[in-house]
């Protein structure tokens, strides 16, 4: 396949990057070439530049279906930042609002438009998209279509009839977690046309799998010990319940970390104010159901901490895969306990879809060997994606060898404290200099009205500092700063960076 050379330019000048992660650039290139393409993508795997960028190229509109509002509004607030016209059509806007968006999108001025899959549905919008320029779909969370994702919404089995209504227009699937089956179900459903398909590696060599049985005090202890193992780092604890939720803040508060509670039922204001000040670095610690995490981009997760065994190993894989989404290092634990396999069986037992209890019965018996087995953790999930490796140990789990002292023993918990408080004065990027930046980034995101990773995620914030540059041009060679970022924080930045004191 041959790349259209302005890719790697187009990708410099707004996306600051000065070259494709595997797989990106093919996967760009076929929906330049006008193909359909099926596209496996782990999380962090960087699937929404393989959309955003041909949308950019082609001139015209790209349509995103997306199940997530918050998800949405977040990418056309970052594309606007890159100097990428886009747009979103949501039901939490006013009628006059989605008017104003329509006749933009009929004008042609967007790159990319996001919609909901019940938005798509409505007659109305079909209508009016047949006068829009459009370039292509592009379908996230693709395994919601299927009835053997983990995440079926029967609002997305009517995506499949795009095709009838824009038999001409390249449809694109995009998912982080399908197995074999799940994925001929997404090609037939869609009735994707020879589609290029393109399935990464499930395999994610920088995040350690950790796993326990344990008792609630157990567990308790075993978190305190992970977090203080990542302090002042980034982490994300699943909880089962609403309630488990509260009395794990609390009890993390009671010893003096840093937590906020994210669920369902809360006031949305309240919601959305917590995922702020944890995405902007003013908390280290969100604790969540797993309503929490689908669209969420923070590269620099440090750790996931389950504290109850998923319902799936897709599910498991999802969230878990929100950790170290930077590359690094990151721990990936799950800490559960004998009940979370009743529990699991009594919801089941009360499914009234024979269908749907059956899936869901398979899906408990693959979990439940995930957790008790004695064979490598990543080689698991692998398999159970379709992907068989050709190693047999990954070093990078408890059961290949590599668990941490905090995991073992009480007193061995306590050791790695003390470790972990040693390591942290020895970083080769001064951690001062870190802080100070992340100040600077939450008071302009503050006056932007936008989340701090939007301003700079934290990839780019640690580049900044680890190179310190002195100039535009040298900010310019910081990886993930773009054209248009150095331009409108280009100044902010080498003055904040000038006015650091060692």
């Amino acid at each position: 396949m041959e790349l259209n050379p302005d890719l790697l330019e187009t990708l410099r000048r707004h996306w600051g990057f000065n070259e494709f992660r595997p797989m990106q650039d093919r996967v760009v290139q076929s929906l330049i070439d006008g193909r359909d393409v099926a596209v496996v993508m782990p999380t962090g795997g960087g699937k929404s530049l393989c959309y955003q960028l041909p949308a950019l190229i082609s001139g015209l509109t790209a349509i995103v279906i997306s199940p997530l509002i918050a998800l949405m509004q977040d990418q056309v607030t970052q594309l606007g930042e890159m100097g990428i016209p886009a747009g979103v059509l949501n039901s939490a806007m006013t009628y006059s609002e989605q008017q104003k968006v329509i006749q933009a999108a009929r004008q042609g001025a967007f790159r990319l438009l996001y919609l909901s899959p019940e938005r798509l549905a409505r007659a109305d919008t079909v209508e009016w998209l047949r006068r829009v320029p459009l370039a292509f779909f592009a379908i996230d969370e693709a395994h919601c279509i299927s009835e053997w994702g983990h995440e079926f919404r029967p609002e997305y089995r009517q995506l499949s009839r795009l095709r009838d209504h824009f038999p001409d227009l390249p449809i694109a699937a995009f998912t982080a977690s399908a197995t074999q089956r799940v994925r001929h179900d997404i090609i037939e459903q869609l009735q994707l046309r020879q589609p290029a398909k393109f399935i990464k590696s499930f395999h994610r060599p920088n995040l350690r799998y950790l796993v326990k049985l344990c008792d609630m005090a157990t567990q308790r202890d075993i978190l305190l010990a992970a977090l203080r193992e990542h302090e002042g780092s980034t982490v994300i604890v699943y909880a089962p319940t609403i309630n488990s939720v509260h009395e794990t803040v609390d009890f993390l508060k009671s010893n003096k970390i840093g937590a906020l509670p994210y669920h369902g039922k809360m006031e949305t204001d309240e919601r959305r104010d917590n995922q702020e000040r944890w995405m902007n670095d003013e908390v280290p610690v969100l604790v969540g159901t797993i309503a929490f995490g689908l669209g969420i981009n923070k590269p620099s997760v440090r750790a996931v901490i389950h504290l109850s065994l998923p319902k799936s190993i897709e599910q498991y894989y999802q969230e878990a895969g929100r950790a170290g989404r930077d590359g690094q290092a990151a721990d990936c634990v799950l800490l559960w306990q004998r009940q979370d396999i009743g529990l699991l069986a009594y919801f089941i037992n009360n499914m009234q879809d024979k269908a749907e209890q059956t899936r869901a019965w398979e899906r408990y018996r693959i979990v439940k060997d995930f957790a008790e087995s004695n064979t490598c953790r990543h080689r698991q999930v692998c398999l159970h994606f379709g992907e068989t490796p050709k190693w047999q140990s990954c070093d990078m789990c408890d059961v290949c060898g590599n668990s941490p002292d905090w995991l073992a023993s009480e007193e061995a918990r306590r050791a790695a404290t003390q470790k972990a408080a040693k390591a942290a004065a020895f970083q080769r990027i001064d951690p001062n200099l870190v802080e100070h930046m992340r100040q600077w980034r939450r008071s302009a995101a503050r006056r932007d009205g936008v989340p701090g990773f939007i301003v700079m995620n934290d990839a780019t914030l640690a580049d900044l500092c680890r190179r310190r540059p002195g100039g535009i041009a040298e900010l310019r060679e910081v990886s993930g700063i773009g054209e248009r970022k150095a331009q409108r924080y280009g100044r902010e930045i080498l003055l904040a960076l000038a006015g650091y004191k060692t």
